[in-house]
């Protein structure tokens, strides 16, 4: 969460939100959480387990550049 967090302060077009899903198991449904951390990007892309930076870096770029530009 805090890499997520440092993203959006860095930049106002990202946002972040950390959920305690045993606390909202609607969310944990609608997001198929079956392990944490996981963490999904722009509702399309989603990874489990702890990751580098440039690991989140990339799938936020993935997620914002239109596919008909790749």
């Amino acid at each position: 969460m805090r890499l997520a967090y440092r993203f959006a302060i860095a930049s106002d077009k990202i946002t972040a939100d950390g959920v305690e899903v045993t606390g909202f198991p609607d969310l944990a449904r609608r997001y198929r959480v079956s392990s944490v951390p996981k963490t999904v990007v722009g509702e399309t892309a989603e990874f489990v387990g702890a990751q580098p930076e440039s690991a989140l870096l990339q799938h936020v770029l993935d997620v914002a550049t239109p596919s008909s530009l790749s």
